[in-house]
């Protein structure tokens, strides 16, 4: 068998020798842990490792406990607003990066606003709260707003500045010479088309806010400790059959989030 025949540049991946099973493998690897967390929260035992029967009773278990809903109430508070903020100054950003004239160290504006993809999350963690430490910022609540605000940012930023830039000019530059003020051609005519890489952006924010531990665990207060932080205490006590539940709880959620941005993206390609 000619070797080079094989691997051709215009050949379909899935036709490489072993790409097959690497695949299987992987995929294996990946999810298996998963769909075992998903079959043993419906166990009847309490012990984990040991199935016995079929039962929800972890789930209503799950969601009678006080801790867990309350856990759960400020996260979703605090992902509300962090994406809110975000998305607005990602917003902003964009518009300013993209369509702004003779923007000074616009190169350097946007390295700033990436710049928490880039640090170590424990490093950023650290910085903001010597900086809530210095401007006096007591609240937990508050401080969890804000440094999930700033960490979301870039999180919003990068679909909406994508969708600006494969958006034609020439339609915003139309709706001027008809005396549109910029005011209402925003509203009317970029708004719009940008409305999907807004969607998808302040989605991506809120998941990645639902999801933070690390600066959560470090910044947050009394009073508001979020759901990773939460379930980091139940897994430092045991995994249990409701520690499972919840997990897949948490894995439906992010599947009834992530479905709606899939398919918008999918149809506004």
């Amino acid at each position: 068998m000619n070797i080079l025949a094989m691997f051709k540049p215009n050949r379909d991946a899935k036709h490489y020798p072993g790409f097959g099973a690497v695949g299987v493998l992987f995929f294996t690897f990946l999810y298996f842990p998963i769909l075992v967390i998903i079959a043993y929260s419906f166990n009847s035992n309490r012990i984990v490792s040991v199935w016995q029967g079929f039962s929800w009773q972890w789930y209503a278990s799950a969601l009678q406990n006080e801790g867990l809903l309350n856990s759960l109430r400020v996260s979703l508070t605090v992902a509300l607003f962090a994406t809110l903020i975000a998305t607005v100054i990602a917003v902003s950003a964009a518009l300013v990066l993209e369509r702004g004239q003779n923007v000074k160290h616009a190169k350097l504006s946007q390295g700033v606003v990436n710049l928490p993809l880039m640090l170590p999350e424990i490093v950023f963690a650290v910085a903001i709260l010597i900086l809530f430490s210095q401007l006096g910022i007591q609240s937990g609540m508050l401080k969890l707003i804000l440094a999930h605000s700033a960490f979301c940012i870039p999180f919003a930023f990068l679909p909406i500045r994508a969708r600006l830039q494969g958006m034609d000019n020439n339609l915003e530059q139309a709706a001027q010479d008809l005396y549109a003020t910029p005011l209402v051609t925003f509203r009317r005519i970029t708004l719009p088309l940008i409305a999907p890489g807004i969607f998808a952006g302040s989605m991506l924010s809120f998941v990645i806010s639902m999801d933070d531990f690390i600066t959560s665990n470090i910044v947050s207060g009394g009073g508001a400790t979020t759901l990773p932080v939460y379930i980091f205490s139940l897994v430092k006590q045991g995994v249990s059959p409701e520690l499972n539940a919840i997990s897949t709880l948490i894995m439906v959620a992010s599947l009834l989030i992530a479905t709606p941005c899939w398919l918008i993206a999918k149809r506004s390609r």
